[in-house]
């Protein structure tokens, strides 16, 4: 395995990384509002959609184009800056805010809305049927009151329902080939079933704030941005296997795997950074893509 590549800077929080057929990666701008793409071996970033609001992440779409899960906004000026993330070096864009829920951008770069009234969606998986299951915590800082966040599932037919409810933190979804999810719930990882039956995996991983997007590789390991323990952690079931530390400082946000033979890890992290690194031990399961509605 390579040591970690630095290919792309000076994005304001990234976050939901997709590798495309093209050899490019794409990647949101949490606190810009909007989408990149980046081609590796030149180091090079160009803005192709402007999403407005908080888009999260992302997953093909069967004519080029991406779904994105939008939280609605952050103002990333007026968050605590905390040891270690990178925060006070960074001037962060206004926000402009909008509905939360799920976005489509065609590849012309258009943005339109096809779920509305989200609470802060985060992550998304696709379904070999085209269902999208996705997570949709209560934004941040917490609300007062019991806990709210849940995962959702959008159906081939636009249908939408609450897969599971009552969650403290959910926030990074993968989903297994037998059709359970992984997601990630407060400090631990959670297994689910397509109705909402609940298992933990581990519970608590790391005393600080482990637990961010996640990507499954051939194997079934579940690989992890490591948020503030600034890396990526590879577990199997319950068990750490590896860890993959970053250079710098920053928190960990999002991963994908990508090359032609699918053992190129792309990391995301705030708050500004894209790395690769190339030989990881395993290829990534692939994804698959959302089918353009009939």
């Amino acid at each position: 395995m390579d040591k970690p590549e630095l290919i792309a800077s000076g994005i304001a929080v990234p976050e939901g990384p997709t590798w495309c057929a093209d050899g490019t990666l794409v990647v949101t701008a949490v606190a810009e509002g909007a989408l990149y793409r980046i081609w590796p071996e030149e180091r090079r970033k160009e803005r192709i959609a402007l999403t407005r609001g908080g888009p999260n992440s992302t997953a093909l779409v069967s004519d080029g184009g991406f779904l994105v899960t939008q939280n609605g906004g952050i103002d990333f000026r007026t968050q605590p800056k905390l040891p270690g993330t990178g925060l006070d070096d960074f001037t962060m864009p206004e926000p402009h805010f909008v509905d939360p829920g799920l976005q489509r951008v065609a590849p012309d770069g258009t943005v339109t809305r096809l779920v509305g009234g989200m609470q802060a969606p985060n992550d998304l998986a696709i379904g070999p049927d085209g269902t999208v299951w996705f997570t949709d915590p209560h934004g941040f800082p917490a609300p007062p009151g019991p806990p709210k966040a849940r995962v959702m599932a959008m159906a081939p037919d636009g249908a939408v329902r609450e897969v599971v409810g009552g969650l403290v933190m959910v926030n990074g979804i993968a989903l297994e080939p037998s059709g359970s999810l992984v997601v990630t719930e407060g400090n631990g990882l959670l297994r689910l079933s397509s109705e909402g039956e609940r298992e933990w995996i581990i519970e608590n991983i790391s005393e600080n704030h482990a637990t961010d997007g996640i990507k499954l590789d051939v194997d079934g390991r579940i690989w992890m941005a490591a948020s503030l323990d600034r890396g990526v952690r590879v577990m199997e079931e319950d068990k750490e296997v590896a860890f993959i530390p970053l250079p710098g400082e920053g928190f960990v946000t999002n991963l994908c795997f990508g090359g032609a033979d699918m053992r190129t890890l792309f990391v995301t992290d705030g708050p500004g950074n894209v790395w690769m690194i190339r030989g990881v031990s395993s290829a990534g399961l692939p994804l698959h893509t959302w089918p353009v509605p009939a």
